[in-house]
């Protein structure tokens, strides 16, 4: 997708005007000197209308690849105003620039959303900058509320109406990729609704090794100086705990969230009404999570109207926060633009299969799933692509007629067994249509290794190669997936996962939406909620997921 302007030297311009050898030897000297002065007066001529033609081309590049903090969003949020400053714009811009290239070359390389943004979520996002510039580390604002924190205050105890607005939402990294950004795309969401200023804790490094900083002229990285330590060992029998509280009544100088796969029926009384009218005046939040928890706050009734506004087409949410969040660094954007050069930018069509396989306890525990034999995963992963018209058939004689498109398929998997399979069946045979098809997979890891960087790197610059491929097949229960499917507008085939070495028949399912799914959401506990079923016929947008019996999704009201 990149650009390269060439350049002509001066002997290859005046190729262009030599004067033939075979001159007559009788030419006055002042007719040869003019042709001398008119090939001079040519060169400049060339180089002034060759000059303008590369300066009007790189603007023009340079116009349509320069986005802002909003680029995905809406094209009248393309210039920095807070950059032009002091009379240092330029200086400024460049510097942005170079330090996350991903923000202002990503749509050299992503199709245009079909999905438009509300123009209210414009609005709050840019509320929001404001309000994370004002309140952000370091401000006399945050300065002050970190007093109050030692000082063992819960709430904002100055009557300034600036104070009041610097609540802060800390969001603690759990699990792999996936998860963490799943719940922290859920946190931002919820700092959005609750007026919170979000901090990521980032110990290890992780959210500044392969994310751009997503807010101008501030960051959202929790200062290291934070007062309260080690925060990842917060967990639900700590006295901050918001379900201890309930339980024991305590009082604390902030509130801790647990909401990973051990909580409890009081930690889930966070998605209640009653419990947010308190947390409102809290002015530290502290929340670990490996969850989407998205859908579940479209449940609580002082939020339901601000979301309605915010995302009017509701499988959107993460669509717009992921992609007005997630930049990849430039050490992961250099992996993912290389790839991409080398392997799809020329093919008629792309097509990504995700394959992620979990130890079967692992799949008892968390979706009642019992058994599965992934020796004919390669087989279920063909049977799909064939009988959903995503990948062609195969004959097994020489030669075939057809469209002879090409198409080039990305596997991404921690072993290379599935991908050499599919690779081999499409080396070893023609398809019926002619079309061409190359198989490709970018790493094998052998397992997964959070926490590596190198590792994390790979792991992104794969989601992120899987949201630009035209269509997608995905593995049940992977947060991995359900990255790359909403990052890229896609909704996806996901697979069924055979048992007793069968091809399930189908072979797979197509997503309802490009939603991701909450896996354990809360059922109970709230007044008039007693299930997702029940949810469900009061909110229509409201489904369990195809791939987790105990999870929801948000879905286009009109989905079966």
């Amino acid at each position: 997708m990149g650009f390269e302007l060439g350049h002509c030297t001066s002997s290859e311009y005046s190729g262009l005007f030599i004067v033939p050898t075979a001159v007559k030897k009788n030419r006055k000297m002042n007719t040869v000197l003019l042709h001398v002065s008119s090939l001079q007066a040519m060169k400049k001529l060339v180089g002034v209308v060759l000059f303008s033609f590369i300066s009007f081309f790189v603007s023009l590049i340079i116009q349509h690849s320069t986005p802002n903090i909003l680029a995905d969003l809406d094209e009248t949020l393309l210039d920095f105003t807070s950059a032009k400053v002091s009379g240092q714009a330029d200086v400024s811009r460049s510097s942005h620039v170079k330090g996350c290239l991903s923000r202002y070359e990503s749509a050299l390389y992503r199709k245009e959303s079909p999905y438009k943004p509300s123009s209210y979520l414009i609005t709050k996002l840019r509320q929001y900058e404001t309000l994370h510039k004002r309140c952000g580390p370091y401000t006399e604002s945050y300065n002050r509320t970190i007093t109050q924190l030692e000082h063992g205050h819960l709430t904002n105890d100055h009557e300034t109406t600036s104070d009041k607005e610097c609540k802060y939402l800390i969001r603690i990294p759990y699990d792999g990729l996936g998860n963490r950004m799943l719940s922290l795309a859920s946190a931002f969401l919820y700092a959005l609704l609750t007026d919170r200023v979000l901090l990521v804790y980032d110990h290890e490094g992780e959210t500044a090794d392969l994310f751009c900083e997503p807010f101008p002229e501030t960051t959202w990285l929790l200062p290291p100086d934070f007062p309260i330590k080690n925060l990842e060992n917060l967990n639900q029998e700590s006295p901050e705990c918001y379900g201890n509280m309930l339980k024991h009544s305590r009082n604390t100088s902030f509130v801790y969230l647990h909401l990973i796969y051990t909580y409890d029926d009081y930690d889930k009384l966070f998605f209640c009404d009653q419990d947010q009218i308190f947390l409102q005046n809290v002015s530290w939040v502290i929340m670990k999570s490996q969850f989407y928890i998205a859908p579940s706050l479209f449940l609580i009734k002082s939020f339901q109207q601000e979301l309605a506004t915010l995302f009017p087409e509701k499988e959107t949410v993460f669509h717009f926060l992921g992609r007005y969040l997630f930049f990849p660094s430039n050490p992961v954007w250099e992996l993912i633009t290389r790839y991409h050069r080398a392997y799809l930018s020329n093919s008629d069509e792309t097509i990504g299969i995700q394959i992620r396989t979990f130890h079967p306890r692992f799949l008892a525990a968390a979706f009642n799933f019992t058994t599965s034999t992934l020796e004919a995963l390669p087989d279920t992963i063909l049977a799909c692509s064939i009988n959903n018209n995503i990948l062609p058939e195969i004959i097994n004689i020489n030669g075939s007629q057809g469209s002879s498109k090409s198409k080039s398929v990305i596997v991404t998997s921690l072993t290379m067994k599935y991908y050499e399979k599919i690779r081999d069946v499409y080396w070893e045979h023609a398809t019926v249509n002619g079309d061409t098809i190359a198989v490709f997979q970018p790493s094998s890891e052998g397992g997964q290794k959070t926490g590596n960087k190198k590792h994390d790197r790979k792991a992104w610059a794969e989601i992120y190669l899987l949201s630009l491929t035209d269509k997608l097949i995905t593995s049940p229960w992977s947060t991995f997936g359900y990255v790359a499917q909403a990052l890229g507008g896609l909704r996806p085939w996901i697979l069924h996962m055979p048992k007793d070495e069968m091809v399930p028949n189908p072979a797979c399912t197509r997503a309802m939406s490009m939603e991701p799914c909450f896996h354990k959401a809360p059922v109970n506990g709230c007044k008039m909620r007693t299930g997702v079923d029940d949810a469900s016929a009061v909110v229509p947008f409201f489904r369990r997921c195809e791939d987790a019996s105990l999870g929801v999704k948000l879905v286009d009201p009109k989905a079966s």
